[in-house]
């Protein structure tokens, strides 16, 4: 380890050489037990409060460490963040030459034979007129790249659908037979990884490693001695993502088709190939027809132990992966003759996997010792097959002995305590530590929580939730947030609140999410300066509005998770068999954690100010309240309305 005193270096390296810098004595605090953690190969759970500083405080120890280190962060743009102006900044002032690595998932680098297979089919449909603009700006792009990182190809959102035709995934990638091998982005961005001091890595990117070295001992990041989780407290959620599986009939039926394709093109008289894949074809048909009650059900959606018509339904389930297992050994014969052929056949093959791991887990449970959720989704034109683990508790286990583990967010603990987190990722042996956010929340901020709203449940409590928000919304000098727990909640709020701005000639944009890319709305809600965005979970977290760009935050009820999430059923059955109480233990936590993310997209500088409102009677009136009361930051809190209004002394023009 570099001999570096961590405080002197944020005393007086920092404040001298960044301007506009200001000293936090528990980002300084922080660092140091980061420091110490790495220095006793240990698990350290920190939570910092917004504007800590954690970023600095992480990546001081860590590149003074001089060890490998992985950082691993909730989205990838926090990683752009980190790779591109705090790690530069902080490897600068420290003066050290190490070597950073950004490596993001396969799916977000171009890839030279999906790219080409498109440009140089001329019969490629493209989807409509958007999807041709878009390849003409991939073509320039392709030309220029370096790094085939589509970030970097600003004039094509990352959500536009043609990516998903220009990547590769793990089931069509060809790895070592590709062609163009040689010249693959992604190999050249794992060997970069490989050779620097530090990896910048997203959470998702890790447990796909996680996950792919159970399966088939390939690892796809480097064995780094430090990794450092920001964003932690995501982590229980992305590990149940992808140490699962999710395969649709649409996968199966796509691929079909297009081996009938290549196979009559290069191999027509090794076998019928209309026959077999019309086999799969049929069989894909007969089973959504079998699902089709499923549609009936909640969230249309059944766990395994609901799916109606058990017998026949498995029956077709059966048919359909010995007709793919047929289709996949002809297939497999023949592969080596076309390298189209060879991605096919791996496709294919890769589905069948995940398809007879969720009809069959017996097979594949006994060996990770952990029991699965299975459940169906009936959706248009499809069915989706998932499979999730109930527990992600042995995410402990893959810590090595001479490694250090670093978790950090704003967001960990539940009045205090962090036994909740350490549960779901079964780190139990963790140090955990807390530091308060410097800012003034009683002094910048109202949380008004009204006390004359009806329950959320009433059929009237959306239009007078909107009634309530319309003198505030007169009032805050620049943008409103409206948080909402449910997509519907989103419509129905904004189709009131266009009516109330109509009555009383409120001139302010109200942007929706779901209207355009997530990506858009923000930018456009930045632009307009004092818009309403109205936005379910992906805006109650990892959105950053500071000064003027959100005045006004409201939250229309506490953030219970959705009953019909399938895994959490399950995680909320098993601990009722065993004695517990999954509201206490499970459902108040996670509600907890994620209303103190949407409580938190108010203040996001020291100069920041403006009102929070929760409009949920619950988070005063209900025995749990003191749970997710105490939770929050320490706004001035009130219910009474004038006292709210009068945070602001005069309407504003709107």
């Amino acid at each position: 380890m570099l001999s570096l005193d961590v405080r002197d270096f944020f005393e007086r390296n920092l404040a001298d050489t960044q301007p506009g810098y200001v000293l936090r004595q528990s980002q300084v605090e922080l660092s140091l037990a980061i420091e110490q953690a790495m220095h006793e190969n240990s698990i350290l759970i920190a939570e910092a409060g917004t504007g800590t500083g954690k970023t600095w405080a992480y990546l001081v120890p860590a590149f003074a460490s001089l060890r490998k280190v992985i950082v691993s962060t909730g989205t990838r743009a926090l990683q752009d963040q980190l790779f591109r102006k705090d790690a530069p900044m902080i490897k600068k002032a420290l003066g050290l030459p190490i070597h950073i690595a950004l490596l993001k998932g396969r799916g977000n680098y171009l890839c030279h034979f999906h790219y080409k297979r498109l440009v140089d089919d001329e019969h490629a449909q493209l989807k409509n007129q958007q999807e041709a603009e878009h390849l003409k700006e991939i073509k320039i792009f392709f030309q220029k790249t370096q790094t085939g990182d589509k970030s970097d190809c600003a004039k094509v959102p990352d959500s536009a659908s043609i990516w998903s035709r220009v990547t590769s995934t793990k089931e069509n990638c060809l790895n070592k037979d590709c062609p163009y091998i040689d010249e693959c982005f992604v190999a050249k961005a794992r060997a970069n990884a490989r050779d620097a001091d530090v990896v910048v890595v997203n959470h998702a990117l890790f447990f796909a490693d996680i996950a792919l070295r159970q399966e088939a001992d390939i690892d796809l990041l480097p064995v780094a001695d430090v990794v450092i989780f920001d964003e932690a407290h995501q982590l229980p959620d992305v590990a149940t993502q992808f140490l699962g599986s999710t395969i649709s009939l649409s996968d199966i039926d796509r691929v079909q088709k297009e081996i009938l394709i290549h196979a009559t093109t290069h191999v027509k008289s090794s076998a019928d190939w209309e026959k077999l894949c019309n086999l799969v074809k049929h069989s894909c048909l007969e089973l959504r027809l079998e699902g089709r009650d499923i549609e009936d059900m909640p969230g249309k959606k059944a766990v395994f132990d609901t799916l109606p018509n058990p017998e026949r339904f498995l029956s077709e389930l059966d048919n359909l992966l010995n007709h793919i297992d047929t289709l996949s050994r002809v297939l497999g014969q023949v592969a080596e003759h076309h390298i189209d052929l060879q991605e096919v056949y791996k496709r294919l093959h890769s589905y069948h996997v995940i398809l007879h791991q969720w009809t069959y887990p017996e097979h594949y449970e006994k060996e990770d010792k952990n029991t699965y959720v299975r459940w169906v989704e009936f959706g248009t034109q499809q069915l989706r097959f998932s499979r999730a683990p109930l527990s992600v508790k042995n995410f402990a286990n893959f810590k090595r002995p001479d490694q250090s583990w670093i978790l950090t967010s704003a967001t960990l603990s539940v009045n205090k305590q962090f036994t909740h987190f350490q549960a779901q990722l079964g780190l139990f042996n963790a140090t955990c530590q807390s530091w308060e956010s410097p800012f003034n929340y009683a002094e910048k901020a109202v949380m008004y929580v009204p006390s004359d709203l009806p329950h959320v449940k009433d059929f009237m409590y959306e239009q007078k939730f909107i009634d309530l928000l319309v003198p505030f919304i007169q009032r805050t000098p620049g943008g409103v947030l409206i948080l909402c727990t449910t997509l519907r909640a989103v419509e129905v709020l904004g189709d009131l609140l266009l009516e109330a701005f109509d009555k009383v000639g409120i001139n302010r944009a109200v942007l929706r999410q779901g209207e355009s890319a997530h990506r858009v709305l923000v930018d456009k809600f930045r632009q307009e300066g004092n818009a309403v965005l109205i936005g379910s979970a992906s805006f109650w977290e990892g959105v950053d509005f500071p000064g003027d760009l959100v005045t006004l935050v409201a939250i229309d009820k506490l953030p219970f998770a959705p009953p019909d999430d399938p895994v959490l059923e399950a995680r909320i059955d098993e601990c009722r068999k065993r004695g517990g109480n999954p509201f206490m233990e499970i459902q108040i936590p996670m509600a907890t954690i994620a209303l103190k993310q949407g409580a938190g997209r108010l203040i996001r500088t020291e100069n920041d100010c403006g009102v929070l409102i929760i409009g949920d009677e619950r988070l005063v009136s209900q025995r749990y309240s003191k749970l997710l009361w105490n939770s929050l930051p320490n706004f001035y809190r009130t219910q009474n309305k004038q006292v709210a209004l009068d945070f602001w002394s005069e309407p504003t023009t709107s």
